[in-house]
């Protein structure tokens, strides 16, 4: 078929993609995070007595991976690879003797990233002498990305709380790479000036991607933020990616420019904001292009890619003004050029309204959370209706379906602090 026939054949079919409601049905808020290309799906769901727990899908069955933990009530799954090692952030029974609130749970526990197979429990992993450190991404080589915090009581820290609600943040943190040994950490060092970094992503060739700022003018947590989109290459050099013409806003959510993701083409995703320090825009860079920006849905103020599989196909989510924490989220995919509202390739019928992308495999599945018709947060699975990549190239709708999402109030305060964080 010639291509203008096969483009018009396409657009013709509305569904690219089938939704499955992760739920739980009778749960007010679940979140899937991450998944492999064998269906395994990551993230975190409430638990019965309010709390919230890391998680497991898989074939259609939830499983609660929180119990016992680490020692402390909440958790949250971020990630796994293609041997089933999950990653994920939990809190311990220690206080913070900083009272940090490092993760967000806001109970005053430390919290720290963990690693978890086959039901063995978590194995927590290292601090720099800090008591906290957040996970970023895991590689099929078992290598996990993030950031650590060391024992620097740093001045230049704001000593107020951020605007995401963590902090007062007291001590320096340092991007990082553990394993894939047992007990390994590798601190990746900030940029030259800078003085703190967050990794967010590695691939299989051990490049990590991330930011990089000062005490000053880096946010931790949901809704992080820094100055400097960056790449550590596998010999741990770092690279400013560049930027869309501004920096950072601490006084705006996720108002930032950081790279979230890296492909095993060496291709990265991420946000940057835009001149005038106050939206933000996705961003595709490669080493042949610099950093391109990709743009919002039409009507929408801010966005930013959250997540790419090794076919350059990037997903995350667009926010309508006026801005992230008072707008709604749209999920997007992102291909060859075009964004679209994954909202206009499901059916009309689809359980769930998506709002937020946080995951695509190679197969094209896509994971993330949406709202259900009664406003509970679920998280979804999307799958594609092909096998064939290629067919995704159309003529993508340009507006959302006429169907608003309506949150509960308990609702709109997860969204508000979940998009534009991939499970934190």
């Amino acid at each position: 078929m010639p291509v203008l026939g096969l483009l018009s054949t396409l657009a013709a079919q509305t569904a690219r993609f089938t939704v499955t409601d992760l739920g739980p049905s009778d749960n007010p808020f679940s979140q899937a995070a991450g998944l492999d290309d064998f269906g395994m799906i990551t993230g975190v769901a409430t638990a019965a007595d309010g709390s919230q727990h890391a998680v497991i899908w898989l074939n259609g069955v939830m499983t609660d991976i929180g119990k016992p933990g680490l020692g402390g009530p909440n958790s949250s799954g971020g990630g796994v690879n293609l041997f089933g090692q999950v990653i994920g952030a939990a809190e311990t029974s220690l206080k913070d003797p900083n009272n940090e609130n490092f993760c967000g749970f806001g109970t005053g526990l430390q919290c720290v990233p963990f690693t978890w197979r086959n039901g063995a429990g978590m194995t927590a992993l290292p601090t720099l002498g800090g008591p906290n450190a957040a996970f970023g991404g895991i590689n099929n080589v078992g290598q996990v990305a993030g950031y650590a915090e060391n024992a620097n009581r740093d001045p230049a820290c704001t000593g107020k709380v951020a605007v995401n609600g963590t902090g007062p943040q007291v001590l320096d943190f340092q991007a990082v790479i553990w394993g894939p040994k047992a007990g390994q950490i590798q601190v990746l060092s900030p940029l030259p000036g800078d003085t703190v970094a967050m990794a967010n992503w590695i691939n299989d060739h051990g490049q990590a991607v991330g930011t990089s700022g000062t005490c000053a003018n880096t946010v931790v947590g949901f809704g992080e933020e820094g100055p400097h989109a960056v790449l550590w290459e596998s010999n741990g050099s770092v690279h400013d990616l560049g930027n869309l013409g501004g920096t950072v806003n601490t006084g705006v959510l996720a108002a930032g420019t950081e790279a979230w993701s890296i492909n095993n083409r060496g291709v990265v995703t991420g946000q940057s904001v835009l001149p005038g320090n106050l939206t933000f825009h996705p961003f595709l860079w490669s080493r042949e292009t610099g950093m391109l920006d990709l743009g919002v849905l039409p009507g929408d103020l801010v966005g930013a890619g959250l997540a790419m599989n090794n076919n350059n196909q990037v997903v995350g989510a667009s926010v309508s003004a006026p801005g992230l924490a008072t707008g709604n989220p749209r999920a997007f995919l992102w291909q060859s050029g075009v964004m679209a509202d994954l909202n206009s390739l499901i059916p009309a019928d689809s359980p769930l309204y998506l709002m937020t992308a946080f995951a695509i495999n190679d197969a094209g599945q896509i994971a993330g959370f949406g709202v259900t018709g009664s406003g509970d947060v679920h998280g979804f699975l999307a799958t594609p209706a092909t096998s064939e990549i290629g067919e995704y190239i159309d003529t993508f709708a340009s507006k959302a379906p006429a169907r608003p999402a309506v949150l509960s109030e308990n609702a709109r305060k997860a969204v508000m602090q979940k998009t534009f964080t991939r499970g934190r």
